[in-house]
């Protein structure tokens, strides 16, 4: 249901926050730059933004941009350190992409390998504001959204709302020790920044993943570097997942691949976008998060099913 008060239920065109979906267009504007010469993905952080790594044993000399977007910079993610036990410290104020870098500095240093950190992306929309004089925001809404046409997707900024036909999301909070579903639609998402900000639509996420595997968005030698993948971490994917720069790559039980990107918000929404390179999509749209590992797991069954069965 897009909206449980009134029945309505769920369309391809409604809205929602994609959570960290943002991380592939965030991914895909820093590659544009790449190809312009703007960025090196194998230069260090520390070229960009001097000083910002700080601290914590951390070399900001040895992290570098391609680090950053396939999560293999060792850096913790700001989001594990939020008090989540006080949802309405964090849903409506506002976070500077600086602040959050704060948060996650002051956790401990994690191992090396790879490590999910929405602080990495964080940290390249800095770099984009730096090569450019543009906010992140700014730049996917001048490089993909409009020159795609996508009318569902933009950068909401402070704004608590989500503008147009979209879905309200939910999430379960206790309340005297019961638990109560709460209606999540209303939520300020710079905690998410450059990797949770958007608001979009399954449409526009067909749009957009279709024209990025198409060579719409990237030259050809940028978007192999895209999809040069590393192993990820099963227990924070799932046994198989590989992860390029901004992309999640999974193995097919009928063979090949897909490709794409799933993201999760706090207020409930759960956006899902997977495709293989002959262009089947699975775009998938949920109103409140999977509460138990057995329906994570019926939710990638459900991605194989509909990928495999449209072959």
């Amino acid at each position: 249901m897009a909206d449980l008060a009134s029945g309505r239920p769920m369309s391809a065109a409604e809205r929602l926050r994609i959570g960290s979906i943002t991380k592939t267009f965030t991914a895909t504007v820093v590659l544009q730059l790449a190809a312009e010469g703007q960025v090196v993905l194998d230069a260090p952080v520390e070229r960009y933004l001097p000083g910002l790594i700080h601290g914590g044993g951390y070399d900001p000399q040895t992290i570098t941009v391609r680090d950053l977007l396939r999560h293999t910079s060792g850096l913790p993610d700001h989001v594990d350190a939020m008090d989540w036990d006080h949802v309405a410290q964090i849903r409506y104020r506002h976070y500077e992409p600086r602040e959050l870098v704060e948060l996650a500095l002051a956790q401990p240093p994690l191992d090396g390998g790879w490590h999910y950190s929405t602080t990495n992306y964080v940290i390249a929309g800095l770099i984009v504001k730096k090569v450019t004089g543009h906010s992140i925001g700014s730049e996917i809404t001048r490089r993909i959204v409009r020159p795609l046409g996508l009318r569902d997707t933009y950068w909401p900024g402070d704004s608590l709302r989500i503008l147009g036909p979209h879905s309200h999301s939910y999430f379960v909070q206790e309340h005297d020790g019961v638990p109560v579903r709460v209606d999540g639609t209303a939520w300020n998402m710079t905690f998410g920044d450059a990797g949770g900000a958007l608001i979009s639509s399954p449409l526009d996420m067909n749009r957009f993943f279709t024209a990025l595997f198409s060579g719409g968005l990237l030259p050809a030698a940028q978007l192999r570097q895209m999809m040069t993948t590393v192993a990820a971490d099963p227990e924070r994917l799932w046994p198989g997942a590989r992860y390029g720069l901004g992309l999640i790559a999974s193995p097919l039980e009928c063979g090949g691949w897909w490709w794409g990107h799933g993201g999760t918000v706090p207020g409930g929404h759960r956006a899902w976008e997977a495709t293989t390179i002959d262009g089947r999509h699975a775009a998938f749209a949920l109103t409140q998060v999977p509460s138990t590992q057995q329906a994570e797991n019926d939710f990638l069954d459900t991605v194989q099913t509909v990928l495999c069965e449209s072959r």
